[in-house]
């Protein structure tokens, strides 16, 4: 038996907030409602965390009038170093996504890497769009930390 091959894409960014609070801002629903899967005139109608290994999130994101959750379960919670999460947005794939993030303590600051792992369909149809909307999130995030 082969294992499974995945594609990853990776982006990393430095924030002038604490890694305790970059860490944090993932697993706060309040927070996380204000910056996480988010889309362009959309309106975030359902935010729920479940922070614990083995529990799950849906955010749900009203856009043009549709719904569009997009849900995942923590596999590993290691505040405020790393959290690793399944990913999916059952509306466009039941294929779920693996998603690693990992904090690192600067002098001034932190840095985040996150490192997105999908199946090679998935990656080829959504892979770019998919760098685009982590990027865009991120930005949004360091927007609200600042």
């Amino acid at each position: 038996m082969t294992a499974p091959q995945t594609r990853s894409l990776v982006i990393t960014r430095r924030f002038d907030a604490s890694a305790e609070r970059v860490f944090d801002a993932w697993l706060d629903p309040a927070t996380a409602r204000r910056w996480l899967f988010s889309g362009e005139g959309g309106e975030m109608v359902r935010a729920e965390v479940d922070a614990r290994v083995g529990g799950r999130f849906t955010f749900t994101d009203r856009r043009d009038g549709q719904d569009v959750e997009h849900v995942g379960e923590y596999l590993e919670i290691d505040r405020p170093s790393r959290l690793v999460f399944t990913f999916a947005v059952p509306l466009y794939s039941e294929q779920y996504d693996l998603v690693t993030i990992d904090i690192r303590r600067l002098d001034k600051g932190c840095e985040l890497t996150l490192t997105n792992e999908m199946s090679p369909e998935i990656f080829e149809e959504w892979g770019e769009q998919t760098r685009g909307g982590w990027t865009k999130m991120l930005g949004a995030l360091d927007a609200l930390l600042a």
